[in-house]
């Protein structure tokens, strides 16, 4: 028995070869031939719902793949951020829906190269994904300057009897 041309899913190969495996070789077999016909049928209802399974990308990656995907969103999203670009302006701006955008930001591995390409050059044109990688970016600098710059303020009395020793 050859596999359906309509079956094209890998693990159902696997299981219909698994059926036809089953198949009684001798005279002997044929005693074991309904059971063979119910695995048979309750493989079948496995191959129709493997055949139908949606397989996400995280799923298929190791946890630090998938931290990867998450630093590199995180990293677009900061450069978004340092260079006072709205997420929707940068979307359109990429061709991409505002939803894409935002999947892209929190490191969905599910979304292609060539849209991560598309909203780099949305955000900064110019720059390459080592540019990115390696935060050079003079707004990222800048952000950093800033974030790292801040203001420290004066203990006030009852703050500072608090922490008196």
């Amino acid at each position: 028995m050859a596999p359906s041309p309509s079956i094209r899913h890998p693990t159902s190969l696997l299981v219909i070869e698994a059926a036809n495996a089953l198949q009684p070789q001798n005279k002997d077999d044929l005693r074991h031939l309904d059971i063979n016909m119910l695995v048979k049928s309750s493989i079948k209802r496995k191959i129709i719902v493997l055949t139908h399974m949606k397989i996400t990308q995280a799923s298929m990656l190791s946890p630090r793949q998938i931290d990867a995907c998450k630093a590199l969103g995180a990293l677009l999203a900061r450069l978004r951020l340092a260079r006072k670009v709205k997420q929707s302006d940068a979307a359109l701006r990429a061709g991409l829906s505002r939803n894409t955008a935002y999947r892209l930001e929190h490191g969905d591995p599910g979304l292609a190269i060539g849209q991560v390409l598309r909203y780099l050059e949305a955000i900064s044109p110019g720059s390459t994904l080592v540019d990115l990688l390696s935060e050079q970016d003079p707004a990222l600098l800048a952000l950093a300057a800033r974030e790292k710059s801040k203001r420290v303020r004066d203990l006030s009395a009852a703050e500072r009897d608090e922490l008196d020793f």
